[in-house]
């Protein structure tokens, strides 16, 4: 049960250490949690070391549960590794490993101090730094395709402005508030001018409005034109921070960036409605893509598919 309290702790906390991954950590000694910790805001401490200032001399002989493997570098901060074993932590059990190459090799590191290291492989834990992750790991934004859709698989509606109710609307506007970025392809741009920005939500920064394709924009546009290859922008994007990208575009972006392979998860947010014609939610695919981990969820009266294209 400590490492789904650690995962809570890290749950709860989400985006505090931005653009740091945020980690959660407890301490049990004699089957009782004595400290717990969570990463503090970017250049503060990680969760392991919160938790160790916490539990004192009780960290002797304990338990530690991480959301993810600690690092074995020096960053901003010294190695927690370094810490956990100057503490006489006897076990250390990990929700996920550490997909920074600069950082990874926490677990061995400390089974070479005598640490009895393990990892605990979640899904959970994956997930809640899958933006960082896919940044740190391919140098690339994690990209989320989000799409509304009717019940037969079309995007728009006869004589309706919107496909899906006002509550799948706000939720896309939460998307949009937690993401570094939001694009949209040049068809959307022309046939809706959207602005892409987080309305009605909290928001801490608004994300950055792109639009991909080969102009131009519109004199009026606010969106950032983004006109060179696809691989190659996402390249750029993330060496200038970009760690997460909304994609929001029609069928015809949302089918380039599968065909390329650069979408990682995808969120279709399906209408009870059967619209009877209109573009599809995709185009042609050259061969068919396998989903991971599906779920559905009710969205006021929509459903929420979520799906991965591949592992976080």
């Amino acid at each position: 049960m400590s490492l789904e309290r650690a995962l809570e702790l890290a749950a709860a906390a989400e985006g505090v250490a931005y653009p740091n991954p945020t980690v959660g950590a407890v301490l049990v000694a004699d089957g009782q949690a004595v400290a717990e910790g969570v990463t503090e805001p970017y250049g503060g401490r990680h969760g392991e070391v919160v938790a160790l200032d916490a539990a004192g001399v009780h960290a002797r002989g304990a338990t530690l549960y991480v959301t993810m493997e600690p690092c074995g570098h020096h960053g901003r901060t010294p190695p927690c590794v370094d810490a956990i074993v100057a503490a006489g932590v006897a076990r250390v059990v990990a929700g996920c490993l550490d997909p920074n190459p600069e950082a990874a090799g926490g677990l061995d590191l400390l089974r070479a101090a005598g640490v009895d290291a393990s990892v605990d492989d979640r899904l959970e834990a994956r997930r809640q730094n899958e933006g960082w992750r896919t940044w740190t790991s391919l140098g690339r934004p994690f990209v989320t395709y989000k799409v509304a859709a009717t019940l037969d698989g079309r995007v728009t509606v006869p004589g309706a402005r919107w496909v899906t109710g006002e509550a799948s609307r706000r939720r896309v506007h939460e998307l949009r508030a937690v993401s570094d970025a939001v694009a949209v392809g040049m068809g959307t741009v022309a046939a809706d001018a959207p602005r892409l920005d987080a309305r009605d939500v909290p928001v801490a920064r608004q994300p950055r409005r792109l639009a991909f394709g080969r102009g131009p924009l519109p004199a009026a546009s606010d969106l950032e034109l983004r006109s060179g290859g696809l691989g190659e922008e996402l390249s750029a994007l993330a060496a200038e921070g970009v760690q997460s990208l909304l994609l929001e575009g029609g069928p015809t972006l949302a089918t380039a960036f599968l065909e390329a392979g650069l979408v990682d998860k995808l969120l279709v947010f399906v209408a009870p409605t059967l619209s009877g014609g209109g573009p599809r939610l995709l185009g042609d695919l050259t061969s068919p893509l396998q989903l991971l981990h599906l779920t559905s969820s009710r969205v006021g009266d929509d459903v929420l598919l979520e799906a991965y294209l591949r592992e976080p």
